[in-house]
């Protein structure tokens, strides 16, 4: 948590500050909601918030093209809306409701919305990694001018896909960025117990990926380093990761209470909140309040509308049932 001095920073733009505020705002709102959702039995199934992680998520797809591809993971609310992901199409696939982005069929844990580039969530931990190397590879071989950006958290790295996809990404030089959003824990364990060495930058380093280390719950920093990586990336130089460390303060999923974590801990994260950390900064550099308190309440009042139409549309058409369902090849021919 070294947070930088409010204000402190010279050459800022404003503009992208304020559409960055927003966008966090619009996240942070978003996921309140679909709390709001779990315990009012509308959204089905899991509900993995990422309150308190804005700042990654907004400042990496910030830095990307809509061309550009994004590989997510259960927790990925913010990384979809950050893509570009229509928030009408998010709240209806949460409930489950015709119009979602997934058509209400696919839930919170495998939003995918291909018009803006999302490949998907991902329910399985450290799938979406070789996922994305696959992506970024049939980038290279088409001589395309994209790249992949692929988040995970802080227990994916002990699972064998992590090395997988790291591994083929390095060997074949494919443009991928690797984000690591390292909240301390994996689910209810806190990742120090359970992790061998340094992390995740150090196991890309092992296998000659460079890697930076930075505070996640900095916008400025994750969006500067992003940039840096995305021109290192579009230039030729293959994968890169960054390793940000931030900080949930909702429980791993709506209705966990975290009792595992030390209350002191979460309200002294509370204090290196991304939202409030930005505010300052927009503060320094001469926003008024006014201005701040009227982005906050424009879009919890454009979310509050999206949640009343989501939750008052009809579900799927039970003949959309069997829609998506893949149906090329016979599964009674032999498979030699």
């Amino acid at each position: 948590m070294n947070a930088a001095a409010p204000g402190s920073r010279s050459n800022l733009d404003l503009p992208r500050l304020l559409q960055a505020y927003r966008l966090m705002q619009r996240i942070r709102i978003f996921e309140e909601l679909a709390i709001r959702a779990e315990k009012e039995g509308l959204a089905l199934g899991a509900i993995h918030p990422s309150i308190g992680q804005e700042a990654v998520a907004a400042g990496v797809c910030g830095r990307l093209r809509k061309d550009d591809f994004l590989l997510s993971t259960h927790r990925g609310h913010g990384h979809s809306l950050a893509k570009g992901a229509d928030v009408l199409g998010m709240m209806r696939e949460l409930f489950a409701r015709e119009g979602g982005v997934c058509g209400g069929k696919g839930g919170s844990m495998h939003i995918a919305d291909f018009s803006v580039g999302m490949l998907g969530a991902n329910g399985v931990v450290a799938a979406n990694i070789p996922i994305a190397a696959g992506a970024a590879h049939a980038i290279k071989l088409r001589g395309e001018d994209r790249i992949v950006a692929c988040f995970f958290g802080d227990g994916a790295i002990n699972r064998g896909p992590f090395l997988e996809g790291l591994n083929w990404a390095r060997v074949f030089e494919l443009p991928v960025l690797f984000i690591c959003e390292d909240n301390s824990f994996a689910a209810s364990t806190r990742t120090s117990s359970m992790t061998a060495g340094a992390g995740a930058s150090a196991r890309a380093a092992a296998l000659d990926i460079p890697s930076e280390q930075l505070d996640g719950n900095d916008w400025i920093a994750v969006d500067e380093a992003t940039r840096a990586a995305v021109e290192a990336i579009r230039g030729g130089s293959g994968p890169r990761m960054l390793h940000c460390h931030t900080y949930r303060i909702s429980g791993h999923t709506a209705v966990d209470p975290a009792p595992y974590r030390p209350q002191e801990e979460v309200e002294e994260w509370r204090k290196a909140d991304p939202l409030l950390r930005l505010a300052e900064v927009l503060r320094g550099a001469g926003v008024e309040e006014a201005e701040l308190e009227k982005v906050a309440v424009d879009t919890r009042s454009e979310l509050e509308d999206c949640y009343k139409v989501a939750r008052d549309t009809a579900g799927p058409n039970e003949k959309e049932a069997f829609a998506d369902v893949q149906d090329v090849g016979d599964p009674r021919e032999r498979a030699y």
